[in-house]
């Protein structure tokens, strides 16, 4: 981000100038101006290099760092006060001692902090759940499927779909990767993704977040998503079953699109009068095929000389095959108007 560099290189610049400040007013601690802003200009870029390595590292798992560090302290205290390692020891080897307790319990601290969810702080700190006091935000996170597949954008676009659509760096950059494919068909999927996103993004209705937190120790997409969903109390979008099935074994709200528009197919009932293009010859003889517009197959009876023509059917039964459905009909006027 271009900003952020901005206030690191301003940050920078102050650094080295309170380096050379130092150097001027306690020449007895630095010697020289030259070497106050070697100082400062080597803190300064000591700090940001900190800074740059802890990118993926989010305020939320600062919080819990910082609160784990703190109860880790607590026991480490509680254990030195009692005053356990006093007896048959010398002052070198009880501060060694000290020193051991809390170092490892301020990192045992951290860790557990880091690995348990809000609802862990819950059982610590009853009654507190560390919501927002305002309205909360509905956070919607989409899946690299879901961008590329772009049925998203026209229901965001047409308010089915409202809250803060949430893309993780990690898939954007897996959408990156696509569209630098060699395949030219992955390619394809890929720069569509992208557009979508920036189609998006430019909906003055909408708003958008490139959310930087990663999960280092989780190597699939998947489980960082639902990771992800799960931190940010998300809904997850997603073409994927697999994923789906994952989310919903772990609590996670996810809904699939596909299943969406499953559910949204125009139901066909025996006796409905339809008017289709017939498109070829049925498999039997006399019958042609027709298609609604879902893709659902049509088969009329007595339409096989009636190939490219609009007809009016009547439809007679459905059969449910593992495929979907096939609908059986009746010709019932031989061509359209």
């Amino acid at each position: 981000m271009p900003s952020l560099w901005v206030i690191r290189i301003f940050f920078l610049f102050l650094c080295t100038g309170a380096g050379y400040a130092v150097s001027q007013s306690r020449p007895e601690i630095i010697h020289g101006g030259m070497y106050g802003l070697m100082i400062g200009f080597g803190l300064g870029g000591l700090l940001i290099g900190i800074d740059h390595m802890l990118k993926g590292f989010s305020l939320r798992a600062f919080s819990a760092a910082t609160f784990g560090l703190l109860l880790g302290t607590l026991v480490a205290t509680l254990i030195d006060q009692n005053q356990v390692f006093v007896y048959g020891a010398d002052d070198e080897t009880r501060w060694v001692i000290r020193l051991a307790l809390f170092l490892a319990f301020g990192y045992l601290g951290m860790v557990l902090a880091m690995r348990g969810n809000k609802e862990d702080f819950s059982l610590i700190i009853p009654y507190v759940r560390f919501k927002s006091q305002n309205k909360p935000e509905n956070h919607i996170v989409l899946d690299t499927s879901v961008i590329i597949d772009g049925r998203i954008a026209e229901l965001i676009e047409r308010r089915f779909v409202e809250g803060i659509i949430v893309v993780p760096k990690f898939v954007l950059h897996e959408l990156q990767f696509i569209a630098d494919a060699s395949d030219p068909v992955r390619r394809e999927r890929g720069r569509r993704g992208l557009e979508l996103l920036e189609r998006i993004r430019r909906d003055p209705r909408v708003e958008v977040k490139i959310h930087e937190l990663d999960f280092a120790d989780e190597k699939q997409v998947d489980a960082k998503l639902v990771k992800l969903a799960r931190a940010l109390d998300a809904k997850l979008f997603t073409n994927d079953y697999n994923l789906t099935k994952v989310a919903e074994l772990q609590s996670v709200p996810c809904l699939s699109l596909t299943d969406l528009a499953a559910a949204l197919k125009p139901q066909v009932l025996p006796g409905d009068v339809l008017t289709l293009h017939v498109v070829r010859e049925g498999r039997d003889r006399g019958q042609g095929v027709s298609y609604l517009a879902d893709g659902t197959m049509v088969v009329i009876n007595g339409a096989h000389a009636m190939v490219g023509q609009k007809v009016q059917v009547q439809v007679l039964s459905l059969h449910q095959t593992g495929a979907g459905v096939i609908v059986f009909s009746d010709l019932k006027l031989a061509a359209a108007a």
